[in-house]
């Protein structure tokens, strides 16, 4: 699929993209990997790793200016949407920052991928899309909305779809690397005893976005099946001698995870590997081509972390912060 193709990515210096760019180079072997990203300084940073892969390729440029996008879309075939506004107190005491990267720069990746003739375009989402209670997720719903809409626009020259998982392991600003730091005081403080978080890596996420690319028709949310947590057995898996000290949940912060409501069960097919929510409106393709193959989920159904089937031992993420410690929080 990706096998001597040119593929974008935008937000590509933060976490997804310092994991998928080299994921991909060494599997599929592109033309060309454009990095596409606001920040001059991560795009140096970056260069380093990939210095005399002509492959590799930077653009300075903000998914909320359409012209530049316009320029730096000439002759991809491929699009990985990652930029977006993600912290949560961030995006609720600037709104409108927030609604213009999530929403406005998705409608013009939207425009521009279109009158680019890029072939394929898969969008990064979160769980926090799933019954939004926050800024951010309210705006990456509307985003996730636009983006299988686009599929209409299109007349199935450019295909659309998304991927949505959780909170990544070890990513900077999550809970891991948060306790790794604060276990020095001896103390974790934790939210709320109750709570429950998935737990996905990212190589993970980037091989769900590379069966997107593969199986998509057009409209599809992909959402990867992967374990739940118990908070406090994260803090013990990080350190098992330190006090846990419950400080009550933050604003804009849910108990549970939610990847799948029961609003969406009618339109959900389950796979072995994931699950896929179809879209509600499918005026540009057929449904039996997005299903192949796939189970419906009963009604009622719903994907959260608490009633997650798959639960990661303390002893596995243990030995997984072991097997990555140097580059927890790192990227």
């Amino acid at each position: 699929m990706l096998t001597n193709k040119t593929i974008l990515v935008t937000g590509g210096t933060g976490s997804f993209g310092n994991t998928f760019v080299p994921m991909t180079l060494k599997k599929y072997n592109p033309k060309k990997l454009i990095i596409y990203s606001r920040d001059e300084m991560k795009q140096w940073n970056m260069a380093k790793k990939f210095q005399g892969d002509e492959r590799v390729r930077f653009f300075i440029g903000d998914v909320r200016d359409k012209d530049r996008l316009y320029r730096a879309l000439n002759g991809v075939d491929y699009v990985v949407h990652a930029a977006a506004t993600k912290i949560v107190p961030t995006a609720e005491y600037n709104p409108f920052e927030c609604i213009k990267t999530n929403v406005n720069g998705a409608m013009n990746i939207i425009d521009a991928c279109l009158d680019a003739g890029v072939k394929r375009v898969v969008a990064l989402s979160t769980d926090k899309a799933s019954s939004p209670i926050n800024l951010y997720g309210a705006t990456k719903l509307c985003s996730d909305k636009v983006f299988i809409a686009g599929n209409s626009y299109s007349g199935g020259k450019t295909k659309f779809a998304v991927v949505r998982y959780g909170n990544v392991m070890g990513s900077r600003g999550s809970v891991i690397p948060f306790f790794m730091e604060i276990a020095k005081t001896g103390r974790l403080t934790i939210t709320d005893k109750r709570m429950t978080r998935f737990m996905i890596s990212l190589e993970q996420g980037v091989e769900l976005v590379w069966h997107a690319f593969d199986d998509m028709e057009g409209g599809e949310i992909y959402v990867k099946k992967i374990p739940s947590m118990n908070i406090c057995d994260i803090a013990t898996a990080v350190d098992e001698k330190a006090e846990q000290v419950e400080i009550g949940i933050r604003p804009g912060e849910k108990l549970h995870e939610q990847m799948i409501g029961v609003e969406d069960a009618y339109y959900t097919y389950e796979y072995p590997q994931h699950f896929k929510i179809l879209p509600q409106i499918c005026e540009w393709g057929k449904m039996e081509d997005m299903i192949k193959g796939g189970i419906k989920v009963p009604e009622g159904f719903s994907y959260t972390s608490d009633n997650n089937k798959e639960w990661m031992t303390i002893a596995a993420l243990r030995k997984w912060i072991e097997d990555n410690r140097l580059k927890i929080g790192s990227i």
